[in-house]
């Protein structure tokens, strides 16, 4: 069996899993909920993922954390932008 197909699973379902929030938050710019620290600890974990499967050349890996990257850095930016236009 190829478990290839897995890893292209896990690339639908992560960067999916993180559409909701980032659509939402680009739509609102609310951010009162967001967990800033929470937020720093994923767009870096999928960075490094995505490093690390760059490093590996694994598609699936790559795909994934370059768009989880992508999607957390957005809600990212907007958590900091939000709380320093509240101060």
């Amino acid at each position: 069996m190829n478990f290839v197909i897995f890893g292209y699973f896990a690339v639908f379902f992560t960067t999916v899993s993180f559409l909701p929030q980032a659509i939402k938050t680009l739509k609102t710019r609310n951010v009162e909920g967001l967990s800033l620290l929470t937020y720093v600890f994923l767009f870096l974990g999928s960075l490094s993922w995505f490093l690390y499967g760059n490093y590996l050349n694994d598609i699936p890996l790559m795909t994934t954390n370059s768009l989880t990257t992508i999607l957390t850095g957005l809600i990212l930016f907007l958590i900091v932008k939000e709380k320093r236009s509240a101060v």
